[in-house]
Order: C-alpha cells, then sequence, then structure tokens
C-alpha cells in the first residue's frame, strides 16, 4: 500500500508525538506473527499503558530522530513493532518479555530507557524494574525501618520494666 505524502507526515507527526510523552521504547521484529497475534499484543497493550505500533522504519527513524529515542534508530531494520512505555519505564519491557513466552517469533533489537540505548538481552532487567507504586512502597519501608527498631526498642525497655515488676510482685505476695 502506498502511503501519500500528506499521510506519511501525519504517521510522522502521530509518533513523534507518542515518543515525546513515553518514557522508555522496545523496538522487536514481528516476522512470523499473525495479524491477530500482533492485535492480542496491541490490546494487552493498552491495558498496560503501552502503544504499540507497527510503522514504517523510513517513518519511524524520522519520527524517533528529533527525540529522545534518537539512539534506537539504527537498530530499526526489517519488519520493527515499536513499544512505547507511556506511564512506567517498565512496562513495555514487561508487556513483550510476556508476549514472548508464547510467541517465540517475537525478537527484541533493542530499548531506549531514558535516552540510553540498551540491548536486546537487558529485556529482563528492565522488565523486572519495580513500578513506580512498588518503588515507593519500597523507599517507605526502608525510611520506616529505623523509626520502627527505635520503636520497637523502646517497647522492650518498657516490656522488660513490666515483666520485672510483675516478678517482684510476684515474690512479694509469696514472701507474705
Amino acid at each position: 500500500m502506498t502511503l501519500r505524502m500528506k499521510d506519511k507526515e501525519q504517521i510522522v507527526s502521530h509518533i513523534t508525538e507518542v515518543a515525546e510523552g513515553s518514557m522508555a521504547l522496545v523496538a522487536a521484529d514481528y516476522s512470523g506473527l499473525s495479524v491477530s497475534q500482533v492485535e492480542k499484543l496491541r490490546k494487552g497493550g493498552k491495558q498496560d499503558g503501552v502503544y504499540v505500533k507497527v510503522v514504517r522504519n523510513t517513518l519511524a527513524r524520522r519520527a524517533l530522530g528529533a527525540t529522545s529515542f534518537e539512539p534506537i534508530t539504527k537498530e530499526l531494520t526489517g519488519p520493527m513493532i515499536l513499544a512505547f512505555a507511556q506511564d512506567e519505564p517498565g512496562a513495555a519491557a514487561k508487556l513483550i518479555a510476556k508476549f514472548q513466552k508464547d510467541h517465540d517469533s517475537l525478537e527484541v533489537k533493542a530499548m531506549v530507557v531514558d535516552g540510553e540505548l540498551l540491548p536486546a538481552s537487558d529485556l529482563k532487567k528492565v522488565a523486572a524494574m519495580p513500578t513506580r507504586d512498588e518503588a515507593l512502597s519500597m523507599l517507605a519501608g526502608t525510611m520506616l525501618a529505623p523509626v520502627t527498631g527505635v520503636a520497637r526498642t523502646a517497647n522492650e525497655v518498657i516490656a522488660s520494666l513490666a515483666r520485672v515488676l510483675d516478678a517482684y510482685a510476684e515474690k512479694n505476695q509469696e514472701a507474705a
């Protein structure tokens, strides 16, 4: 299907806009996947806050060239699918890693997280990144650990004093 210049400009503009609002990008070779499998990946992406799009490489290079995802443009060869993580940096990697479990033919070529080009071998590392809520929970737990320790120590002192006084009272009752 040939695209008119106006259509190409709209695609480039749209992809640039999506890229500018995204935190990470995973580029994967989708050859060997059926149309229904690609649609399944797209639907899964919508649920996870990941924008999944098949775009011609020349248009993708042009769209990504002016964004923080520019380093990935050299990797765009062959039939590529782009997965933009819009809410969480690891969301696209998680989606692709989960999809790869059932579909071996989806092959990650490269990723960009925070403007840094990462090899496909780092997919599992990026997918293991905690979400924002998980990271905040871990931070809160780490910050509360010293306070909790102090509270336990103070509570133990009071409990020890109560046990000593109770033992003393029992000893006095036995003596009387």
